[in-house]
């Protein structure tokens, strides 16, 4: 699967999957000839890992008895590139 392909599935720009691969996220990828590929069982690695994430979350907060406090915007955060 390319890289705008992957996007699609996952409804995000084409160019977040470029910046994890410059800092090293996201799922494992080819390059053959220039071209960036993801195949579908690291694909579907990466989302396990991202589900069990969410679900270790879910877990903590049920634990404490109430809903995290919501954040405010990190203006730093726009800053940095990783």
């Amino acid at each position: 699967m390319n890289q705008k392909e992957l996007a699609r599935r996952w409804g995000i720009s084409h160019r977040t999957l470029e910046r994890w691969r410059y800092c090293d996220q996201g799922p494992a990828f080819l390059k053959l000839g220039g071209r960036v590929l993801y195949r579908l069982a690291d694909i579907e690695a990466f989302e396990q890992t991202q589900l069990q994430r969410a679900l270790k979350i879910v877990e903590a907060v049920e634990r404490i008895g109430h809903a995290p406090r919501r954040l405010t915007a990190d203006p730093t955060r726009a800053a940095r590139v990783c």
